[in-house]
């Protein structure tokens, strides 16, 4: 089974996201997940609400929640599935609260208070597995709850890493980070040097060097605790590449 996240300027670009959509609807039912991050903060400019954010992870008061649950929730998760619907693919919009399929709890205070954002505790499958296979496409929204009456701003790679390790322990899965680069770069103004391969060590290499950039760190953490806790297949690649993800790069 299919676990696929979409990020980046893709969401945001609506050729972009045309064509990775019609490309999803050529295979077999997956589970999509998506942010909306950057059409978030265009629209909380518009309110007046600042938007913060520290090593690629949004600060969420109050006011950046109910915008999240807005442009997550609705804007972005409702045009996904009614373009999904216009290429003939059967689809529903979800957050985490729906079908109680994934539970949070807000994150504790540290060094950084994050405000309304959900570490999670448990995730849910039977509801996505029975979507699936009914040849339904679940379309997953970056909120989560609590179990309180309360949503959270989770953040999208997480929760795909989530899914992809609960199901994991009863299903072959696959997880795929689609986004407008070609994969994990070793020079990120060179979008063809592409690393095929990454490994724990050359990740903490890069990382030390400064050669990965502080929004593709959230990204490459979830997908190595994924493939570490036993998802077959772990790949970064572009939207375009969905359907050949090796293009990309393979998180060993």
């Amino acid at each position: 089974m299919n676990i696929v996240k979409i990020g980046g300027n893709i969401v945001d670009n609506e050729d972009a996201l045309h064509l990775f959509l019609s490309t999803i609807a050529q295979q077999s039912p997956c589970i999509i997940v998506h942010g909306g991050g950057k059409v978030a903060t265009e629209i909380a400019n518009k309110l007046g609400v600042e938007s913060v954010m520290v090593e690629g992870r949004r600060i969420t008061d109050k006011n950046t929640l109910e915008i999240a649950t807005m442009v997550y929730g609705g804007l972005i998760n409702k045009k996904i599935v009614a373009i999904l619907q216009s290429f003939n693919t059967n689809a529903i919009g979800m957050t985490g609260a729906d079908a109680n399929c994934i539970v949070a709890k807000k994150r504790p205070v540290k060094d950084i208070d994050y405000g309304y954002v959900g570490d999670i505790e448990q995730v849910h499958t039977e509801f996505l597995i029975s979507c699936l296979r009914q040849n339904i496409t679940p379309v997953m929204a970056s909120l989560t709850h609590d179990k309180k009456g309360s949503l959270l701003n989770t953040n999208a790679d997480t929760i795909a890493a989530q899914i992809a390790m609960a199901m994991a322990k009863t299903e072959n899965t696959r997880l795929v980070y689609c986004f407008e680069k070609n994969g994990v770069l070793a020079d990120a103004n060179d979008n063809e040097s592409v690393i095929r391969t990454l490994n724990a060590q050359t990740y903490n290499e890069l990382l030390l060097s400064g050669a990965i950039h502080k929004g593709m760190k959230p990204k490459l953490e979830n997908a190595f605790l994924a493939k570490k806790s036993g998802v077959h297949k772990v790949f970064i690649c572009h939207a375009d590449s969905v359907h050949q993800p090796e293009q990309g790069t393979e998180i060993l």
